[in-house]
Parts: C-alpha cells; structure tokens; sequence
C-alpha cells in the first residue's frame, strides 16, 4: 500500500475564551484519526490555529484595558497548553492573526476580485446608536425569517439551518446595548457565490461529504444561493480589504484561510515541504477538515467555491461532527457540566475523556451525549477491567519466573483471531466510526480475557511441571494485550506509550498486529491506569459549577444565548432598584401558533392584566399554568412582536429546553405586591 501524503485540520476555537468540552470532542476526534493515519504508515500533518478576528476580540480587549494582539497571544498560550495536555497532536498550532494569514487573504480577495467574482453593492446595515458601530451578524438577535424561531443571530437560523441578512430578522436587537438598531447605508464587498451552484452541486455529492450535509446543502442548492458579503466596517479587528479603506475582511473570509497560513508557518519551519504541492488545483495530496455540523456551510459552501475560483484545490472530505449534551442535557455552567478543559484535568486524566468520546463517535453528523455515570462504568470496565487487566494478570508469572523472558511458545491461533480483524478495525478509524471500532476492540478484550480464565495461570503455577505451560499462557495473553494496545494508540497514545516501554518495545506500527512476540524480554510491570472513582466526578462538577450562571429572563423578544453572550456591564443599586417586580397570577395561557417556543400568557398583576408572550413552551403545557402565581417585570416598556404585543417579562431560571424554572412566591401571596 503506498504512502499517503495528508493535510488534517480541526475548526479553528475562537481567541474569546477557553477551550472546553465542546473543541475537545472535535479535537479528539481529529486526533485519533491524525494518529491511525501515522500508524498506518501515511504522511500525515496536523495543522490548526486560533480564530482571532471579528468584532468580540476587539470589544473584549477593550474592556479587559489591554490591545486585540496582546489578548489573543495569552489566550493562544492557554489553548496550546490545554490541548498538548489533552495530547493532541498538532504539528502546528498557529494564528488567524499572522502576515501568512494576511497574505493569502488579500492574495486570494484579489484572485477573486480580478476574476470579476467580487461586487460592490451599498446595503441597509444594521447599526447601534448607544455603542456607535456597525454590528457583525453575531451581534443581531431576533426572529428567524424563515422559521420565525426567536433567539437567532443575524447570519444563519441554528433551528432551521437558513442562511440570511441580518437586516432579515425580525424585531432584531443589539446584544450589546439591547437597543433596536437602525438601518444605515454602507458600500459592501461581496463575494458571487450564486456563480458557483453549479460547482457546489457537482462538489457536493462527489463523496467530500457525509450523505446528511450533502442532503442538506441539497436543499439550500435548490433553493439557489445569495452572494456572500465578506466585508465588515470598521471599527474591526482583522485585516483591511486592499484598496478599501475602512472595510475589513470578514472573519469568515480569513478564517479558513487560515488553515492555509497555518501550513505555510510550518512549511516554512521544516524546509521539506512542499506547500504548492498540497494546494495546486492539480495535487494529489489530500486535505481534511474535521469540524461541527453548525459550520457547514462555510466549509462546504463559500470555502470550496473560493478556492475553485482562485486557482487552488479544494477539500478531499469534510468530517462533520455534532453537538454536545451531558446527561441529556445542553452542557450548563449552573449544574456544572459546562466543563472547560483545564477544570477537567484539574481532576481526571485525559486518555478516560478521550476513550469515551471515541466509543460515541461515528461517522454522522448526530449529537453526542456524555452520560456522566455511563462515563465511569465504562472507562472502569474497558481500559481498566478489560484491557489493561490483561497485562496485570500475566506480567507477574513472566517476571518472577521466567525472568521477563516470553519464550519461544504462544498460541498462535488465539494470536491470529486478535489480529485478523486488523483491516475491518481500520476501515473503522478511517470512515470514523471509533465507536464500532472500540466495540469491535472490546470484544476481541473479552476474547483475551476468557483465555486467561479457561486456563488458569496461578493454578497452573502451583501444578509441578507445569511451567512451561504457565510460560506459554503469560506469553500468549501479553501478545494478544500487545495487539490491543496497537488497536487503541490512537485513541489512548500515552497509555500506548507506556505499554511498549513496559513490553520493551519501540514505537509499534499497525501492521505489527500481524507479527507475535517471542522470546522476547519484558520489563517488570507496573500499574497502568487507576479506576474512576464517582467521588472525582462529584468533584469536576463542583468545581465547573457557576451557580445562576444560566439564569435568564424569559420573555423571547429579548432571550439571547446566555453561554455565548457577553456578560453586560455591572450596575449599581439604583439602576436594579428601577426595576418594578410584581407578584401575577396566571389567568390564561396557550400556544402560540407558529411559534416553536412562545406562550402566550394572560397575567393579573393587582386589578390589571397583561399579555406577555414567553419562550417556556418546552418546559411548561398551557394548562398546567393557569392559576399559578409567578413573577413579572411589570415596568418594562411593551415590546411589538411578530404575534402581537407583549406587555412585561416573566422571570425564570434554567439552562433552556424542558429545564426552565418559572420563579413562584408562596402560595399566600397577593397578586399586584411588588418583589423586594
């Protein structure tokens, strides 16, 4: 089988905090198949990079009192520690923020530019009149246009999956200031991606991606595409568009370019490798982007139709990932299971992290739930109970008595059924379905296991003249732990690492599988891989714990995701003091039709009544309202929405979906009292 020469990238984590169990799902998963391809025997080369620019690093660094290049410096620091700790194993790990970076964006704007696929047009911009800027997609919140869903930002629909102009949204909002913006003229680049549906049709259903996106980027093709607007005014954090003062690229733009510069930095670091010859429209190296399935359309839409257009190659495959749950459950900083890398190491080590992730992992786009409990029975049972039980039941017997010799005697049939499967297991790793692969692995474990049971080396050890049986069984179950752990490296590599230092061995190849070891010398064992406990667990969740931290108003017109949002500005006494709360009882409640997340609610607040429309119809059915008393922002200006008036906020508390928790006074409570 000839070498191949690959080109592996994970998405990019955004410089504006620290890296948690969401970008390790994906590392890891990029990881593990990065670490089967080199124990194949390929060439393969890791690159990632932090994602620098847009406006959130700009109003951050403001606030922190520091400058943009001085925040994302620190914070790259931080995510290269946290992810060499998780050992993953990037060949280089750079930044969006790099002359290499500015270079191929402004190289490729201009290919693009000069192929006439770049179009100036004065657009309705979407502008905050208490902050005094422009606002970025992300920085727009209201209504979907097409699902009507609330919440959403400015440039895609998270419920639906469309793709909009901010100036789209209904009732749209500043997140910052909360203001409604306004509309104000500015000239725009943008990119004619509509050009290219017929490349992307073609693109996307020649096997670069998974049969669910290509259906789904289907739809959108159908559809037919809107042409991409890749510029932003200034003020911004990135890199100004040649020949356009004030106009800066878009994040989007160079941030997948930044895979590119990434490479470049570390071409140029190694002096042996050729950088064309990976990017050529002609190469025959293959590049790999393994990312989340709520970037699609950036990676298998504009990037591909970019690079076509400006000479380059695109894709080999895009790998898409889905989301993270814990126990079910949207990952909650409240309940502590929205878990930064650094508090988990803090606790646990990261191969048990790493093994989970990869027996969940499959080669679809649907969401992964990590299921605390189920995380420590089978971390215990597999690498503890299983694999590395294996290697503590026969070493003893080998290195007391036969000096760490393993003889020239195994049973080779045994041996042959562990590694048979070797090409069906790497099939697995290869179309990413790690978690038949670990079933697969864990099943020929128990295989190992009942060998060792059926033949009973302590017994064996005390029957005279039985010792060179005793040395054939160890040797046999040492090999078959061998095969194992040369099946699991890329998924667990340091506990790899230590088994071949305790068998003696150099850094072991996948087709080593295929070759037992005899007489051969061990070195004396020792203790491999401890037992989660549960108390550890209680101790990571305490510790990750943020309480209130998910506590948020209910009313939809102004909900934003709290996980993402920036945290607003303290304020003092007598601002919180102007807000009125009022005891209410719920009168009337229903559907709203149309609405995916609304109730509307008919409140007594004291003699008067209100409508207030709010996104609790996934934690409550209308008629278990009526009657119960709750609380009300009573003194916030009525808002029109798209179903009609609301007159106030009901308050609750929770991470979103069916855990919201309407706040609710004592029984005896009087209707109209104002909350002190």
């Amino acid at each position: 089988m000839s070498q191949r020469s690959i080109l592996v990238t994970s998405a990019l984590p955004n410089a504006n905090g620290s890296i948690h169990l969401g970008h390790l799902l994906e590392h890891v998963q990029t990881d593990i198949w990065v670490r089967f391809q080199r124990l194949r025997g390929n060439r393969c080369t890791y690159v990632c990079a932090d994602d620098t620019h847009g406006t959130a690093i700009m109003l951050r660094a403001d606030e922190l009192g520091v400058t943009p290049e001085d925040l994302i410096r620190d914070i790259k620091a931080e995510h290269e520690a946290d992810f060499q700790d998780f050992l993953i194993s990037h060949d280089n790990y750079y930044s969006t923020h790099s002359p290499e970076n500015e270079r191929y964006s402004k190289l490729i704007y201009e290919r693009l530019r000069d192929q006439g696929q770049i179009a100036v047009r004065s657009v309705d911009q979407l502008y905050d009149p208490e902050q005094e800027m422009f606002l970025a997609d992300r920085y727009i919140v209201g209504a979907c246009p097409r699902c009507k869903t609330e919440g959403q930002y400015g440039d895609n629909c998270e419920a639906c999956g469309a793709t909009y102009d901010a100036t789209d949204l209904i009732n749209p909002r500043s997140v910052f200031s909360g203001a409604a913006p306004e509309l104000r003229q500015s000239d725009h680049y943008f990119f004619t991606l509509s050009n290219f549906t017929d490349f992307l049709k073609e693109w996307t259903t020649s096997g670069t991606l998974q049969p669910q996106v290509a259906n789904k980027l289907g739809e959108w093709l159908g559809e037919g595409l809107q042409d991409w607007d890749i510029s932003r005014d200034a003020p911004y954090f990135g890199f100004e568009i040649p020949d356009a003062p004030g106009k800066y690229f878009y994040v989007w733009l160079d941030a997948p370019i930044g895979y590119m510069a990434s490479f470049r930095h570390y071409c140029d670091r190694q002096g042996d490798i050729d950088f064309d010859a990976y990017w050529n429209a002609d190469s025959e190296h293959e590049v790999h982007h393994f990312i989340g399935k709520d970037i699609v359309n950036f990676h298998a839409l504009f990037w591909p139709a970019m690079l076509s257009c400006a000479g380059y190659r695109s894709p080999t495959q895009v790998h898409a990932h889905g989301f993270i749950t814990v126990n079910g459950l949207k990952m909650s900083k409240s309940r502590g299971t929205f878990i930064n890398a650094r508090t988990y190491l803090d606790h646990l080590g990261p191969e048990y992290l790493r093994y989970y992730f990869a027996a969940k992992l499959n080669g679809s786009v649907d969401d992964i739930d990590i299921n605390l409990e189920d995380f420590v029975l089978r971390v215990n049972s597999d690498l503890v109970g299983k694999v590395v039980n294996i290697a503590s039941r026969c070493a003893g017997f080998i290195n007391r008595g036969f000096g760490g010799e393993l003889g020239d005697s195994v049973e080779m049939g045994l041996c042959e059924q562990l590694s048979a499967p070797a090409e069906a297991i790497a099939e697995l790793f290869e179309s990413g379905e790690y978690g038949k692969a670990v079933r697969e692995i864990m099943a020929l474990a128990d295989l190992a296991n009942q060998y060792i049971n059926d033949e009973k080396p302590w017994e064996l050890n005390k029957q005279e003249g039985q010792q060179a049986r005793v040395q054939e069984v160890c040797a046999t179950g040492l090999n078959l732990f061998r095969t194992l752990m040369i099946y699991l490296t890329p998924i667990i590599p340091e506990l790899a690492r230590q088994s071949e230092a305790f068998l003696n061995l150099p850094p072991q190849q996948w087709s080593d599988t295929q070759t037992p070891l005899t007489n051969h010398t061990i070195n004396a064992f020792k203790p491999l891989l401890k037992r989660v406990e549960e108390a550890t667990i209680e101790q990571l969740i305490a510790a990750s714990a943020q309480p209130g931290a998910d506590a948020a108003v209910t009313d939809e017109a102004s909900v934003a995701q709290s996980d993402l949002d920036p945290i607003a500005e303290t304020i003092d006494y007598d601002d919180f003091a102007k807000v009125d709360l009022r005891i209410a009882r719920i009168v009337d409640a229903a559907h709203v039709e149309g609405a995916d997340k609304l109730l509307q609610l008919t409140v007594d607040i004291g003699g008067e009544q209100r409508n207030i429309f709010a996104g609790i119809k996934s934690a409550y059915d209308p008629e278990s309202l009526k009657g119960r008393l709750t609380v009300v922002v009573a003194n916030l200006a009525p808002r029109k929405m798209h179903f009609g008036t609301s007159e106030g906020m009901m308050l609750a508390a929770g991470p979103g979906g069916g855990d919201l928790w309407l706040l609710s006074p004592d029984s005896g409570a009087t209707p109209g009292l104002r909350v002190t």
